[in-house]
């Protein structure tokens, strides 16, 4: 995941010829900074992708880079609808269902989200399995995973000691999870 690119990359991603990139920096329009001593550009991702949305060029590879995505596993159909109206897909938020553990390892590999919800309903024994498998994989070190616990749930505070980050104890109201994914998003992007 790229975090800064030369303006050759960037007239690659918007299939344009180097020195129009070059003119979009000079003129203001593409921000970014030059390295000190040369004469060379370079344009951090976020100048990048904001520039792309504000003309209306395609992002490409980096589409996906600007999504948070949510990977929902074993949730009923009511949770993930009230989920979504929280954090709409127009607001840059993509979701990937699962049902099952294999089914959860299968989405994980494919769809790479940036945060993943567990409903323990689906069976706590199968959905601790799937928090430990996830957090023993390097590529999911930095995911927030939540769980949604039951009622019944002795400790929900136990639950971090596999590998969930949060968890959230049933009945509970949905904004304040969609609240704890919006600063997940906001730490993910200062860190960009």
């Amino acid at each position: 995941m790229k975090k800064v690119f030369t303006t050759g990359q960037v007239a690659k991603i918007c299939k344009v010829a180097p020195r129009t990139v070059s003119k979009w920096f000079d003129s203001g329009r593409l921000r970014g900074y030059r390295i000190p001593g040369s004469q060379d550009r370079r344009i951090p991702r976020e100048h990048l992708i904001k520039f792309l949305k504000e003309h209306g060029m395609p992002l490409g590879e980096l589409e996906e880079e600007g999504l948070h995505k949510i990977l929902i596993i074993g949730a009923d159909k009511l949770f993930v609808e009230r989920v979504k109206e929280t954090l709409p897909e127009a607001d840059d938020y993509k979701y990937e269902l699962a049902h099952s553990g294999f089914e959860a390892g299968i989405q994980a590999e494919s769809f790479h989200p940036d945060t993943i919800i567990i409903d323990l309903a689906m069976g706590r024994s199968e959905a601790l399995q799937i928090s430990s498998n996830l957090r023993r994989n390097p590529a999911y070190e930095q995911t927030l995973i939540v769980a949604l616990a039951s009622e019944d749930e002795a400790s929900p505070e136990s639950l971090v000691n596999f590998g969930f980050n949060e968890s959230f104890k049933k009945p509970f109201d949905v904004a304040l999870l969609g609240e704890r994914i919006k600063t997940a998003v906001e730490e993910k992007r200062a860190n960009l």
